[in-house]
């Protein structure tokens, strides 16, 4: 790989040439330091050994025994040389030694230099040393008892560590490849600088060509010289020119594209010929339950996960023709419209698709069938009496006016019946646009719950049901207006009441809950509850369960007016029931500052 740069092509032989050169007589160097100082150390034993020995000599001329010779000697004379001194008998008893007990060490007669030193008046050798336990260089001298004697009577041996000698070569090693090193940096660095002014127009040119691969369109090359290399940078920076404006072009038309595909309503997904997914955008993402980095490249099988969708594309990619169809995501609770049209790009065919989320139009038409449902059954019961009561009248009972009274206070009562509708469809209204104003200040939250809960006892003791009301002490003040929030609370005990059978038990409690730092309210009844499939749609306009509508009492409309003044507080308002054991109303409101 390297011998692929110009640069590296004339600086390698040249550095390998110098690295070579130095190696060899850094090598040549090492061997010649580690004998030299391996012999100038035998020297220097041998010297220290022929010293040892005379001293003996003397002392033993002086009519002192071999038994004088002890440890402690040996111990100051090593002191004094630096080494380790033995003094061996020639029966090879070890009479002194400088760094062991010579009393427990073994017979050292079989010692080579101990051998020679007998033999020939010296010797040396480098071994392991089982004594001290690491290689050690010996050197041994014979001694006779005086100057005039001829008589051998032990052998002084001097050691030294191998250790210190190999540390001592090591500096010395260590010396000379630091000149090697330094010589060989000096070598590189020269080498290298007459490569790179060779090749430095070259260089300029590849960072200019990098800089444009990715993505600096404006990076250009100054002509410095007009050889061969100044005409390509010439015709390289014509070429830059057109490259940007014809990339600046393409560009601005893709951001654009990809603006307007990321911030449409409508999901868009494009397939390549194999079925995988290509381009999907943020629409289409959240309407398949997927993201666009798991979608891209995986199949559209993989990303649709519908057996309709995934037929719809099959029709298109079939029959080459545009497949529009309708289909509910029963998974996703969604209802789409999906459009499979194909596209035809030289010899490449994909197809894109569009999907529509109508979820929120179909929920808007079962809303507005149902109000209308809704609002005409609960008109056209009181409608209906109102007519019979006026065909009865007309039939002749205003000659009899007792009866006469009793249908017109039939009929006040049905009349009364939709007013109240059409009053409550006026609040609604008016709550739904924000046109009331409400008269918010702090309020005891005791206020706001007894008067209601006061006011219909007497109906939960006719329908013999217990109402009780706790009241958490020392509640902080709410802010709110209260009349609009009696009215909550006066609507949700009303229905407590209506749908807990005789027996039964309604509780109305008032807490604070530090978590959310609001005031909650909450009306329990041990009643008929609310089915679960009802649950979602309790606070609907003129929603009624299917027991609320067998009961046939109430407009449907209490609730949706609970839930925009609760909503107006900015507060919320959820039911938690189970069918047949009862249901729990929750609303909460802000606590006013201190």
């Amino acid at each position: 790989m390297i011998f692929r740069s110009i640069r590296w092509r004339i600086a390698f032989p040249y550095v390998l040439l110098i690295l070579l050169a130095m190696f060899g007589l850094s090598v040549y160097l090492s061997v010649w330091v580690q004998n030299d100082y391996l012999q100038s150390t035998r020297s220097r034993l041998a010297a220290n050994g022929y010293l040892a020995g005379q001293a003996i000599e003397t002392l033993l001329a002086q009519g002192g025994r071999l038994e004088a010779l002890n440890d402690d000697l040996a111990r100051r004379w090593a002191h004094g040389l630096g080494m380790r001194v033995t003094i061996i008998a020639t029966d090879g008893r070890v009479l002194a030694d400088s760094e062991k007990d010579s009393a427990t060490m073994g017979n050292h007669l079989n010692r080579p230099e101990v051998q020679q030193a007998l033999t020939t008046g010296a010797g040396t050798s480098s071994r392991f040393s089982l004594t001290m336990g690491y290689d050690m260089l010996y050197s041994a001298v014979s001694f006779r008892r005086g100057a005039d004697s001829t008589e051998t009577v032990g052998v002084v041996r001097l050691a030294v560590p191998l250790s210190d000698i190999d540390a001592s070569v090591n500096r010395l090693r260590y010396t000379v490849v630091g000149i090697f090193l330094l010589t060989a940096l000096c070598a590189i660095v020269l080498a290298f600088l007459i490569a790179g002014r060779t090749t430095h127009p070259v260089r300029q040119l590849t960072q200019v060509v990098e800089r444009i691969a990715q993505g600096d369109l404006s990076a250009r090359l100054l002509p410095t010289t007009r050889d061969e290399v100044g005409k390509l940078t010439v015709m390289f920076n014509w070429m830059a020119e057109e490259l940007q404006e014809k990339i600046s072009t393409l560009s601005s038309q893709r951001q654009r594209l990809a603006a307007i595909l990321e911030h449409m309503a409508d999901g868009i997904i494009i397939t390549d010929q194999e079925g995988r997914v290509q381009l999907i955008n943020r629409a289409a993402a959240r309407l398949l339950g997927t993201t666009q980095n798991v979608a891209v490249g995986a199949s559209f099988v993989q990303v649709a996960r519908d057996h309709e969708l995934v037929e719809a594309w099959r029709q298109c990619e079939q029959w080459d023709e545009e497949q529009v169809d309708t289909v509910e995501l029963e998974r996703r609770s969604l209802f789409v419209r999906i459009a499979v049209t194909p596209i035809h790009e030289a010899d490449k065919r994909s197809c894109l698709v569009v999907l529509q989320d109508l979820t929120q139009l179909r929920h808007l038409e079962t809303v507005r069938r149902d109000f209308i449902s809704n609002i005409s059954n609960e008109l056209r019961t009181p409608l209906a009496s109102l007519k019979a009561l006026v065909d009865t009248l007309r039939d002749g009972a205003l000659d009899d006016p007792p009866a006469a009274q009793r249908f017109l206070d039939r009929m006040e009562t049905e009349i009364d019946a939709v007013t109240q509708i059409v009053d409550e469809l006026l609040e609604l209204s008016r709550l739904e646009s924000g046109r009331v104003s409400f008269q918010m200040q702090p309020v005891a939250v005791p206020e706001l719950v007894e008067p209601p809960v006061e006011r219909l006892r007497p109906q939960a003791e006719r329908a013999v049901l217990r109402l009780e009301t706790e009241v958490v002490p020392d509640l902080p003040l709410a802010m709110a207006d209260a009349e609009r929030v009696r009215r909550v609370v006066s609507n949700l005990v009303h229905n407590a009441i209506k749908f807990t059978p005789a027996g039964g038990l309604v509780r109305v409690r008032a807490a604070f809950d530090a978590a959310e730092n609001e005031i909650v309210i909450s009306v329990a009844d041990t009643g008929v509850g609310i089915p679960a499939d009802d649950l979602p749609r309790i606070f609907e306009r003129f929603y009624k369960a299917d027991r609320a509508r067998q009961r046939g009492s109430g407009t449907g409309l209490g609730l949706a007016i609970a839930r925009h003044i609760v909503q107006a507080h900015g507060g919320r308002i959820w039911v938690d029931s189970i069918e047949g054991q009862g249901s729990t109303f929750y609303f909460s409101l802000p606590i006013a500052a201190k």
